[in-house]
């Protein structure tokens, strides 16, 4: 097999009904909520930042999805959907069959209000993995640059990194208290970025702490996962280095107010 080549894996899309069993605050500005329901049994997640929609109460409380037509999900006009958001899988537990996922704290969307006032017994829609990229397992080095709502998929990265494998890691966050423990088998350097009150859409650590970093001898693969703006600017400056395109997979989590 060539070197540094990524699977793509495309999964069934199934919609699941699913219960809070457990919630617990992380820090100031993170929640992890653990899902659970027998509708788990064939949950698939391949790479550590896969994502699942989650379909949050209605304007009435009720759970509202769409229906899977032969091209994908289908809308009625007129129907009151339940509000959608993106969210990564942070730990997927088959014989207890649990999801667990961690939410970041933040603004007052319906997805917000509802993480904040989570308890056990609530029900929740969730949909997907749709599909993987699995990153070749045979780079030398593994760079993470990301903020707040890029730390479950890094967390969940690290705890798969296998020994012998290097990881350099670059966390923005709104303060000291919203570090967390991160472990990884890997050999791995963690540094963390405290805004201290910056606002997170316009802060400039991450392309900060990226200009200063040298990656090691080897290959190297980057992963960025930020707001649109700063995800976009990142993979240009490592464009601007001469990474390829294959060494570099940047997203944008969210998308600051206009």
């Amino acid at each position: 097999m060539p070197m540094n080549t990524h699977l793509s894996l495309r999964h069934p899309l199934v919609f699941r009904q699913l219960e809070v069993r457990r919630v617990e605050t992380l820090t100031p500005h993170m929640r992890r909520i653990v899902f659970g329901g027998a509708a788990l049994h064939d949950f698939v997640s391949a790479a550590p930042d896969d994502h699942v929609k989650l379909f949050f109460p209605n304007a009435h409380g009720e759970i509202v999805r769409p229906t899977i037509g032969p091209n994908g999900p289908l809308y009625e006009a007129g129907v009151a959907y339940s509000p959608m958001r993106d969210y990564t899988p942070r730990h997927y537990d088959a014989q207890a069959q649990e999801l667990t996922i961690d939410f970041v704290l933040h603004g007052d969307g319906p997805a917000a209000r509802w993480t904040a006032q989570a308890r056990p017994g609530q029900a929740i829609g969730a949909g997907g993995p749709r599909g993987s990229l699995v990153i070749a397992d045979d780079f030398d080095t593994y760079a993470m640059f990301g903020d707040e709502t890029a730390l479950p998929a890094i967390g969940r990265w690290l705890e798969e990194l296998p020994a012998g494998k290097r990881a350099e890691v670059f966390v923005e966050i709104p303060g000291h208290a919203d570090r967390q423990p991160l472990a990884s088998a890997a050999k791995f350097h963690l540094t963390w970025l405290e805004r201290d009150g910056a606002d997170a859409a316009s802060s400039t650590g991450l392309e900060q702490a990226l200009a200063a970093w040298q990656p090691p001898a080897g290959d190297t693969f980057h992963w960025i996962a930020a707001e649109s703006e700063r995800a976009r600017r990142l993979r240009q400056m490592l464009a601007e280095r001469g990474v390829t395109k294959d060494c570099i997979k940047a997203t944008g989590y969210w998308k600051a107010a206009a």
